[in-house]
């Protein structure tokens, strides 16, 4: 069992611009906390697509391997230390909620349009701050424009 010394930073993954920004957050947070830190990707079946699996595929290694490359893309200089990673199969909010309850604290990126739209919460970030079973920071990706800094997309 963990004691709370051990819980971890937990950051939802799912290679957008803002959960690679939450990462990074995460990952400095962790350090200054001396917490590990989970990184968590999910994978579902799409209804009705995939009725019957493709033979040799598999969502889950896929899963993991896109977790992997969004890590080294976040992180050109190396695996932050401390930073284990979990894929799991299921809903994102629910997937992230049942983690939470053996996390410090959730972090998340939130996937604004501009705009009003921008203003709002993505779902998976509204649903995990109301129901998380720990404290949820939401990391809003900020445009980087005109700031010297390379735009992702």
């Amino acid at each position: 069992m963990n004691t709370t010394a051990d819980l971890p930073i937990l950051v939802g993954v799912d290679g957008s611009a803002s959960s690679v920004d939450a990462l990074r957050y995460a990952v400095t947070l962790a350090g200054a906390l001396g917490r590990p830190i989970r990184a968590v990707m999910t994978w579902d079946y799409a209804a009705l697509i995939d009725l019957y699996p493709t033979p040799g595929r598999s969502p889950e290694k896929e899963t993991a391997a896109h977790l992997d490359a969004v890590i080294a893309r976040a992180f050109t200089e190396g695996r932050p230390a401390g930073l284990t990673t979990r894929v799991v199969a299921g809903p994102p909010a629910s997937v992230l909620i049942a983690e939470s309850r053996h996390a410090e604290m959730l972090v998340l990126g939130t996937r604004g349009r501009g705009g009003f739209t921008g203003l709002l919460l993505g779902s998976v970030s509204a649903a995990c701050a109301a129901h998380a079973h720990c404290p949820v920071l939401i990391v809003r990706h900020e445009k980087q424009e005109g700031r010297g800094e390379k735009q992702e997309g």
